[in-house]
This record gives C-alpha cells, structure tokens and sequence, in this order.
C-alpha cells in the first residue's frame, strides 16, 4: 500500500471509526484535439493522465453521505432529496447529490456512505479535477451500490448530468470520458447517448518528446458565462438550418450562409463554427497520425489546433479582460522558446487554465525553467499518460 493510500485509509479511520474502506482512484485528463467539439456531437482525442483523485469508501447503515475532501470541510447530506435542491447549485454537494439521483434513476438501491478524498490533481489547472471527482464518486456508488455493473461510458453520462441538471455547469461529456476510460482513446459523440470510443495505441514515450502542462493559476470558478456563450452561439448558428449541434449542420451549407450568419448570430459566433468543422476534421487527422507514428505531423496538426483556438474559437483570453491574459503569455513564450519545434496550444475549456506543449526532451530542462521563471516555480508539469481510467485499488 503506497503512502497516499495509508495517509488515505488512516484520516478515513479517524473521521469514521474501525470499519475497513474499499480504495478508488479517478485520473486527471488532457485533451489532445477537438477543443469544443463535444457539446456539438464532434469527435475527440483525449488521455487520461498520471495525476489522480483517490477516495476510502465505506457504506454506512443510514441514508446520509458523508465526503471529507482534503483541504475542505466536510460534506453531509441526506438521500432523502435525489433531486436538485435550489440553491445548491455550484457547489460539491450539487455534484455528489447528482451521481446518487443518476445511480438511483438505473434501478441501484443507493444507500448511505463515508469517504475521504485525496487528490494531486492540480484543481483550476484544466486536467478537469472536476470531471475525475465526478468519475471517483461513480466509482465509488458503482462499487458499493451497483455491483459494478456500470460501464466507464455509463460513469461518465452519470457526472455530465450531475453538473448539467445538479451543478448548474452546461459541461460536454468529454473530461468524463477521458476520466473513465483512461490510456489514450478517440471519441465520437455523434450520439451523446452512446458515444463512439476507439482506443488509440501510441506510446509519447517514444516519440523524444515530453508532454508538458503548464499550470497558469487561473481559477475557473467566475468562468461560466464565457463557456457557456460558446454553445450559445453555436446553437444560434444551428437555428438557421433548424438544427440543435452543429455536427447536423452541412459545412458547405454554412459556408454559403455565412453573409446571413453575421447578421443573426455575429461574427465571433460565425468564426466559432469555423473552428469546430475545422477541428473535426483535425481529430480524424491526429488519429491517423497517431496510429501511423508519424509525430512529426502530430506535432505540425497541434499546432493548427492551437491557431484555430486562438483565431476562431477566442477561448484565450476572457472577454474585456486587459491586464489578465496568462494564457496569450504563455502561448506567446511557447513559441519563443520552441520556435519550429515541439508544438503547443491552449488547453481544455480555455480562458486561462492551462497550456499544452509536446517539448523534445533535448529542450525539456531549459523550457521549464524559462516557464517556471514568469508563472511561479512548479508551473511546468511533465505529464505521462495513464493506461487505465477509474480503477479500485486491492487492498494489500
């Protein structure tokens, strides 16, 4: 038993008395292409990643959860609500509530538990800490409720809708999926009911490049408004073609629209368009970049993401924000550093975050050092991708 799981397993005898915790873990993950494409039934490549949530669960004989996260007070609500509860919205209670109401809908008699969380996965960094509590507590309802018969597909349905109805977050489902499923996999969410996953077989490793995470500082918590305008906008695009996601929509049909566009949805809702036919198109690209090794067109394919990004989906910088644009610094030393080299791009959701780089090893020492010293020391990671997604851990 490692360290973490023995501090784990100790603080959960403390909290909860002498009965024996069963131990899950939930990655982090990274987005490798399809920047906001999933909430228009796009495609995507994403990995989970080496940084986890942990949790020590135990059912207990009433009908109350109970969930002490490290650094947070505890949480403790009763079963009896499965639906949301106004003004709980936004908050970790809104989450868990949600999962159990989820679990509960399929036919498991969800009951009453105790947990303690652990976490390294770094939260507000856009490895989607959220996303990996979200998998981590299906787990856990999944182990001691369900039998696990709930599928890594079925976990991630579960924490989409406990942040769309409960949480408050119009979210995609992508973070969850690459939470659940883990290792590296290509999505296609054409039916967000049964969404397509095909695992991609290629080891970074041995490319001679590192997979760098550049941690900004930037709290996602006042960032609502400027995710959800992107699916507003889109939406706004697809109700020209009476449609609702804009992978119904026919590309050469919004192109010919696009005078009309501009004047019934504006110009920053016709150029978010053209990034997400673009990035679809870019996902099948990476794949079969990927599955025919051939990094350097990777590299070259990142790239273009991380334009279109910046050009067309605007999800660089917040909206009116002057004094604050970590993330166009951060980009811009990317490519000052790198210069032909390696690749980098924003990452995940965007307006702050994190920046994703593919650093050749050569260059690794010195490009974290000029990063660490604008962003604070630590704020380069080194990633690696993790080969499974949620998983219990045996007791040793």
């Amino acid at each position: 038993m490692n360290h973490r799981v023995e501090e784990l397993v100790a603080q959960f005898h403390t909290l909860f008395g002498d009965k024996e915790p069963r131990i899950w873990s939930a990655p982090g993950r990274t987005e490798i292409g399809g920047n906001h494409t999933d909430h228009q039934h796009g495609k995507v490549v994403a990995a989970s990643v080496d940084m986890d949530m942990l949790a020590a669960a135990a059912k207990n004989d009433e009908n109350i959860v109970r969930v002490k996260s490290e650094g947070y007070d505890m949480i403790s609500f009763s079963l009896d609500a499965l639906t949301p509860v106004k003004g709980e919205e936004g908050t970790t209670r809104a989450l868990i509530r949600g999962i159990c109401a989820e679990a509960a809908a399929r036919g498991f008699p969800v009951g009453g538990f105790d947990a303690c969380i652990t976490s390294n996965v770094l939260q507000g960094s856009g490895l989607s800490s959220s996303a990996a509590f979200e998998v981590l507590i299906g787990a856990v309802v999944n182990g001691l409720f369900c039998g696990n018969a709930l599928t890594a597909t079925d976990l991630a349905i579960m924490g989409q809708k406990a942040e769309n109805k409960f949480f408050g977050k119009p979210c995609g489902l992508m973070d969850q999926m690459a939470s659940a499923w883990g290792g590296i996999i290509a999505i296609d969410f054409a039916d967000p009911a049964a969404p397509q996953v095909t695992p991609v077989d290629f080891d970074f490793s041995s490319s001679g490049h590192s997979l760098c995470m550049i941690n900004l500082h930037s709290d996602h918590a006042d960032l609502t408004a400027e995710y959800a305008a992107i699916p507003d906008e889109l939406h706004a695009i697809c109700a020209h073609f009476g449609k609702n996601y804009l992978r119904e929509v026919d590309e050469a049909a919004f192109y010919s629209a696009i005078p009309a566009l501009r004047r019934e949805a504006g110009d920053r809702a016709v150029l978010r368009a053209l990034h997400v036919f673009s990035e679809n198109h870019r996902v099948d690209r990476i794949v079969d970049a990927l599955r025919a090794k051939d990094f350097d067109l990777f590299l070259s394919l990142v790239r273009e993401s991380g334009r279109s990004s910046r050009l067309y989906l605007q999800n660089v910088i917040v909206s009116g924000s002057v004094r604050d644009q970590a993330a166009a610094i951060a980009l811009a030393l990317c490519a000052k550093i790198l210069g032909p080299r390696g690749a980098f791009r924003i990452h995940g959701g965007g307006f702050g975050g994190t920046v994703q780089s593919f650093v050749p090893n050569d260059m690794l020492d010195e490009f974290c050092a000029q990063i660490d010293a604008v962003f604070g020391e630590g704020s380069c990671h080194v990633m690696h991708i993790r080969p499974v997604g949620f998983t219990e851990i045996a007791a040793e």
